[in-house]
């Protein structure tokens, strides 16, 4: 029994070697010392007693040998996340390796040559000092080669099971190239389409991005972080990245207490509770405090509230950046703040290894406080079984491109997929006439959306190759060309077809970090060109590739059938395909708000009514106001002249192939007190001709707060499955916490009064039932 425990104790490298029959050798007395001590502290805890009370957890008494055995030098070269560049690899440097043998370095990102990540990992375990081996990370989003639609669009699919087999498959194809640890999920809630990282976004709602939180880190991190298939995952970014002001990359986030817990925090505590092995700090401040500089994140409510037991890493370069942000004079200054706010590991920035131990001898930074981020970090490597297998096994099961993992991308698109407007079009019949066109109607690299680094063109399969019977004409041949010649070709062309499909968007280049965009039409001559499709008279099907919400207001009268696939990964294709013929439903719902036009942003669902809330009664619109009209307030209410007070599509909208209506809306009781749950159920109907699929979601809005409450709030959510002609009873949960809110003041409550539950196909739903608090 003892020896089982000793075994895992005390590093393989020593309990084979070291202890026995190596203490002759020069530096492994101090070795064979603390290896006899372990021996008899274990025997002597086993001989105390065997109840579950005394048990030693091993991983800790390993890693409190190593902070015995370690300098301070190398203790701060465990906080060291090096960058190599993601295009691709440079000899490798024989000074990288010096640094590795020295205890230097404790991580890597964006080594992908199988050999010199041999190399580095041999250096790190078996020629340094205390073996301890290296992590290898890199920014595996939405797949690794297999590529999954982008995070919004798996956001839409409204399916955490889809998301967890889509991790799942990412980190099988990674971890099959020694990629241990990936930089997502990204769970930022967004509010604003015009901020470029809102591809990578689970969307505006908190309690849909933290069930796709859970899924996430399932997928990614799996039974058992041990497992040579696993990867740690990150939760990013921590916090506010989302919130950036006027939805430009990397600006100031203003964040009030009740949205800091109600809204921003949800889905990172569900990572938490997932058992997430990683958080990155984010780029952005917090109401005038960088992140990776705030101990209130990242220490006060991270660690002691949130009870989050891994390591933090910072964001590219974000120590060093606090000096641009204005709240630290110099690199030593910002590593003083990173280290006293609870930051464990610097990524690419040296900020800790020039200036930490100094700031340690001055009594600055506490040795307890750099043990406490060494023994965060080197449990994550144990954890991953770093120690005792760090390299990739030779019987290692991943393979990239297999056929279940393909499938698995084309349904995840297909369920990504969000059908906006449907005016008979879909599904056409098989003998139809199609002209396929548009700049990425045949763009596999595209197609695959941002983040993508070892994402590859040729595997993907693009609308042209699957749709094999149409006719194609490019006609733009990138997303913001402007040639307007080449639209006289393709209405030329347009004029034989029975149906037109277009297909256009973004480039993968225009969404994702730093590509923030002020106008969200489609680029270049996209509008023209399909303006002067419509003028064919030809029905006309949209499909919109791109990594947000796309303006259409100007178009959405002049095509008949509007398909949002996002940037759909791999197989956008033959998922595309599917659905043009009726094989297969967009099974997708808005994970945002999609809005009218920029000037709207930011727009969410689950806002605030104000003392003037919008009505339709009332609502004056641009073009009714009279010529000369008095100098009054028209209308008295909060909405835009020229773009109302609704988007153009609300949250969870989405069309399907048949029609569904919702009946009967039920509560199991009228009044709720603590410690109870009411059961909240609905009759869906299927009255098309279609089997089809529904998401059934139940928002709740509380009448009268201690502080103001939003208009709905999406508190549950089912897909469901129903054939034509046929309905189901769905069931709903919600417990009495369920209805609780943080106010500004910091208090986790509900008071009594009433509260409508909603239940139907979107956060417009009308159908409703009310129940008093009590």
């Amino acid at each position: 029994m003892c020896i089982s425990q000793l075994e895992l104790l005390i590093p393989t490298r020593y309990w084979k070697l070291n202890c026995f029959v190596g203490i002759h050798k020069p530096n492994t007395m101090k070795k064979f010392l603390i290896c006899f001590s372990l021996i008899a502290f274990l025997f002597c805890s086993c001989q105390k007693s065997n109840s579950p009370k005394n048990t030693i957890d091993p991983i800790e008494l390993r890693i409190d040998s190593l902070l015995d055995q370690m300098s301070v030098v190398e203790k701060i070269g465990q906080l060291a996340l090096r960058g190599r560049s993601s295009r691709g690899e440079d000899a490798l440097p024989e000074e990288l390796l010096e640094s590795v043998r020295k205890g230097e370095i404790g991580a890597f990102l964006n080594v992908m040559d199988t050999t010199h990540m041999r190399q580095l990992q041999h250096a790190a375990r078996f020629e340094s000092s205390h073996g301890i081996p290296l992590l290898f990370a890199r920014d595996v989003i939405h797949g690794f080669k297999t590529i999954f639609p982008i995070p919004l669009g798996l956001a839409a699919s409204w399916n955490p099971g889809m998301v967890e087999e889509s991790s799942r498959i990412a980190a099988l194809e990674a971890s099959s190239v020694g990629i241990r640890w990936t930089f997502a999920p990204m769970l930022d809630i967004c509010q604003d389409s015009r901020w470029g990282r809102i591809a990578e976004s689970p969307g505006e709602d908190p309690y849909l991005a933290g069930e796709l939180a859970r899924a996430y880190v399932k997928g990614f991190q799996g039974d058992d972080l041990a497992a040579p298939t696993s990867m740690a995952a990150c939760a990013k970014h921590f916090i506010g990245y989302g919130a950036a002001i006027g939805g430009r990359d990397y600006n100031t986030a203003i964040i009030s207490h009740e949205l800091l817990y109600n809204l921003y925090l949800p889905p990172f505590q569900a990572s938490v509770q997932e058992g997430v092995a990683s958080f990155m700090s984010s780029f952005n401040e917090v109401n005038g405090i960088p992140v990776t500089g705030s101990r209130k994140l990242l220490t006060n409510i991270l660690r002691e509230k949130m009870g989050f037991d891994g390591f933090v890493v910072s964001d590219w370069n974000s120590v060093i950046e606090m000096i641009a942000h204005g709240v630290a004079e110099d690199e030593e200054a910002a590593a003083q703040l990173a280290a006293t706010a609870g930051l464990d590991m610097e990524m690419t920035s040296t900020a800790y290894e020039d200036f930490l131990e100094k700031l340690i001898k001055e009594g600055l930074v506490s040795e307890d406080q750099l043990d406490f981020y060494v023994r965060n970090i080197l449990r994550a490597k144990f954890r991953l079984d770093l120690f005792d297998h760090p390299f990739i096994p030779s019987d290692h099961p991943g393979t990239f491109y297999a056929a279940p993992s393909l499938q698995l991308a084309k349904e995840a698109a297909i369920e990504s997929s969000v059908l906006l407007k449907n005016d008979r079009l879909l599904p056409v019949r098989k003998s139809a006439k199609i002209l396929l066109t548009g700049p990425l109607a045949d763009k596999g690299r595209e197609q695959l959306g941002t983040w993508t680094f070892d994402g590859e063109e040729e595997p993907s399969v693009t609308p042209r190759e699957a749709i094999e019977s149409a006719d194609f004409f490019e006609g733009l041949s990138f997303s913001r060309d402007k040639d307007f010649s080449k639209i006289t070709k393709v209405v030329d062309a347009a004029r034989f077809a029975d149906v037109i499909v277009y297909v256009g968007g973004e480039e993968a280049i225009l969404s994702g970090e730093a590509h923030s965009r002020a106008d969200i039409r489609l680029p270049g001559a996209q509008e023209a060109c399909l303006k002067e499709l419509a003028k064919t008279g030809k029905p006309i099907l949209l499909v919109i590739m791109a990594g947000r919400p796309i303006n259409i207001s100007n178009l959405i009268d002049q095509v008949d059938a509007v398909l949002m696939m996002w940037h759909p990964g791999t197989m956008g294709g033959p998922a595309l395909h599917d659905m043009l013929y009726g094989l297969a439903e967009p099974g997708g719902r808005l994970p945002v708000s999609w809005p009218k036009m920029a000037g709207q942003l930011p727009y969410f669902y689950n806002h605030k009514p104000t003392g003037r809330p919008a009505t339709a009664e009332s609502f004056v619109s641009i073009n009714d106001i009279p010529v000369g009209a008095w100098q009054s307030s028209l209308g008295n209410e909060s909405h835009y002249l020229d773009a109302g007070y609704e988007p153009l599509f609300p949250f969870g909208y989405g069309l399907s192939y048949s029609t569904f209506s919702y009946k009967d809306v039920m509560l199991s009781k009228n009044t709720l007190q603590e410690g109870e749950k009411v059961e909240v159920s609905v009759t869906l109907v299927n009255e098309g001709t279609f089997d089809s699929q529904e998401v059934v979601q139940l928002y709740v809005h509380d009448r009268t707060g201690r502080i103001t409450r939003p208009v709905r709030q999406l508190k549950r959510f089912q897909k469901v499955k129903l054939n034509k002609g046929t309905m189901q009873k769905i069931h709903f949960t919600l417990h009495y916490d369920d209805f609780k809110y943080y106010d500004n003041e910091g208090k986790f409550d509900i008071e009594p009064g009433k509260v409508d539950i909603y239940v139907g196909g979107h956060s417009s739903a009308s159908d409703k039932q009310t129940i008093l608090i009590q």
